[in-house]
């Protein structure tokens, strides 16, 4: 996944969650800005493996922590709306009732 289709997803994402912010790449990864701070994700080293991002609340950075480590994009962007309290949208359900 190259940074332009990172970026164009998390704002797909940020539309779904119903969160206002804007998406930017950097040289060091991209930074998602919202009212409640910015979110940093980074690209996990391939040394690493199976870590794939490292993401950055603005919690965690004005407490000093490091970033939390994601193995895959999905649980990237579960950690992210979850950080942002974004919303969750509709739960399909297939049933016979």
């Amino acid at each position: 996944m190259t940074d332009a289709q990172l970026r164009g997803l998390l704002l797909d994402c940020l539309k779904l969650w119903a969160v206002r912010g804007t998406v930017a790449v950097r040289d060091d990864g991209l930074v998602i800005e919202t009212v409640d701070g910015a979110f940093i994700i980074t690209r996990a080293p391939a040394d690493l493996r199976p870590v794939r991002w490292f993401y950055q609340t603005p919690e965690r950075a004005a407490a000093g922590r490091t970033a939390r480590a994601a193995p895959s994009i999905v649980a990237l962007l579960s950690a992210l709306r979850n950080a942002m309290a974004g919303a969750g949208g509709d739960r399909l359900r297939v049933g016979g009732g």
